[in-house]
């Protein structure tokens, strides 16, 4: 009886073992008489060798007789070894009544059919018999030995990427390592940047971070540091030349070289996108300084030269009563040239971004250094004339002048001197003010010579001048001359005396 057989295996790629087979169908010959053998067979791919295995089995027909198989012939013509003893050939072997034997050929991976024929004698009634099995195997899927090694241009690699934090880690895919002395390059590199999204330019912060994978090296860890402003992160497919220095508008994108990208070779390893955009703060150090002048005035310091000033800022002074002023600072640099004018540094402001900078408020002061007013004074018997002068460079003064009770104020410009004469009274000294200053100081009424009919005009010469600070200043002229503080001038024709 004829009974062809069909089996088929889905084959595995597993290094290091004989996998699941490529069975194709067997036909049998029919016997030439009752008494015959049956032929199957199943095929496995050895992927180590990349050798198609054949296992065929040959069945006895008879229950009750043995069957030597006198001759066995195989096509492609290689040795068919006992499943069992390897060291023998299926010729020669002998079936047991109604068994079976089992015996392995191997053939090279591209075998399209195979052939088996056993000529087998039954030794108890003499009978023989020729039978033939064959098998077809599937040429489509020739048996290829397993890869030991991927080629670095087709490798699958897969990442982590922390954008805040500077850390990025890529791991080859699979078992196998790069072939050869391949080596694949990743890098990961920050920027400064001047916006928290993606805007230029950029410039590399720190020093980038490199590694490779190949051989034995499957996986790497790479960290950058990150700068304390805007930043962009980003983790790209090859070594440090790949970086871009500085990124400027119109200029190189790594695109597609960003692992996580649509394209490759980003898009040849999985994982989050490989770039990030942050950072809460200017990439800028802006400063200011103020200085008082003597006129009223002050002078701005504007600054840009901090450790994370990469960038041109731009900075607003404004004053009282509407008074403004752009300037443009580069990175690195100072500017010293910005003066608010008296009449608008009551409050001064310094802004970047409509924002008031960190100490970028002031009002103008006056210096202690500046020259006060000096007054002095000439006396008669019928006049007394104090006279305020003003020293150049300053502010106007405000002076009130009180004696026998009377008062006059005047104002006097920077450069310029006012008088005011009183009649001659009985009252002793006169008392000159300066009230935007919070000074005042007496003058002593001391004419030269005597004056008839008593009075002030009685009085020895050389009376001392004495003077205090409105709002409870109060000092000698040596002590405020000691500490730098304030000083007026009294003078008179003859001598001027100053008391504490």
């Amino acid at each position: 009886m004829i009974r062809p057989k069909l089996s088929l295996r889905r084959p595995l790629a597993v290094l290091g073992a004989v996998l699941l087979g490529l069975t194709g169908a067997v036909a049998v010959a029919a016997p030439a008489s009752a008494h015959h053998t049956t032929i199957t067979a199943v095929v496995d791919c050895d992927q180590l060798s990349g050798e198609r295995v054949i296992t065929w089995t040959v069945e006895n027909s008879e229950r009750d007789k043995a069957a030597t198989l006198k001759k066995v012939t195989a096509e492609p013509n290689t040795p068919v070894k006992l499943k069992t003893d390897e060291t023998k050939t299926l010729e020669g072997a002998v079936i047991i009544k109604g068994g079976s034997l089992q015996a392995v050929q191997r053939v090279p991976g591209d075998t399209a059919s195979a052939k088996l024929t056993v000529h087998a004698k039954w030794k108890k009634n003499g009978m023989e018999a020729t039978n033939e099995g064959s098998i077809t195997l599937p040429a489509d899927k020739p048996c290829t030995p397993a890869p030991k090694c991927v080629d670095a241009s087709k490798a699958k690699y897969s990442h982590t990427f922390d954008g805040p934090k500077g850390t990025a880690t890529v791991k080859l895919d699979g078992n196998l390592p790069l072939c050869g002395d391949s080596k694949q390059y990743f890098t990961l590199v920050s920027y400064f940047a001047p916006r928290p999204q993606f805007a230029t330019p950029q410039y590399v912060y720190g020093t980038p971070d490199s590694d490779w994978i190949g051989g034995t090296q499957t996986e790497i860890e790479l960290n950058v540091e990150i700068p304390n402003c805007h930043t962009q992160v980003d983790l790209i497919w090859g070594d440090k030349d790949q970086v871009i220095d500085p990124l400027v508008e119109g200029g190189k994108r790594y695109d597609n070289l960003k692992l996580g990208a649509p394209g490759a070779p980003g898009n040849r390893s999985t994982g989050p996108q490989g770039w990030y955009n942050g950072g809460d703060k200017s990439c800028t150090t802006p400063a200011s300084t103020f200085a008082s002048n003597c006129d009223g005035t002050v002078t701005v310091s504007l600054s840009n030269d901090g450790k994370i000033s990469k960038y041109p800022v731009e900075f607003e002074v404004k004053g009282e009563n509407g008074w403004s002023k752009k300037v443009t600072v580069e990175p690195g640099k100072a500017n010293n040239d910005t003066k608010v004018p008296a009449e608008n540094a009551g409050k001064i402001e310094v802004l970047v971004d409509g924002q008031v900078i960190e100490n970028g408020t002031y009002a103008w002061e006056r210096p202690e250094d500046c020259p006060l007013p000096t007054v002095t004074t000439e006396a008669d018997c019928k006049n007394f004339t104090l006279t305020a002068s003003n020293p150049e460079g300053g502010l106007p003064v405000k002076v009130e002048f009180t004696y026998g009770g009377k008062t006059e104020t005047r104002t006097v410009a920077p450069g310029k001197s006012e008088s005011v004469t009183f009649a001659a009274g009985k009252d002793e000294s006169a008392l000159v003010a300066l009230p935007e200053l919070e000074l005042e100081m007496e003058a002593v009424y001391a004419p030269e010579g005597e004056c008839g009919g008593g009075g002030a005009g009685g009085e020895e010469p050389g009376l001392p001048v004495t003077g205090a600070a409105a709002g409870g200043i109060a000092a000698g002229a040596v002590a405020l001359l000691a500490l730098g503080a304030v000083l007026f001038v009294i003078a008179r024709r003859r001598r001027v005396t100053f008391t504490a």
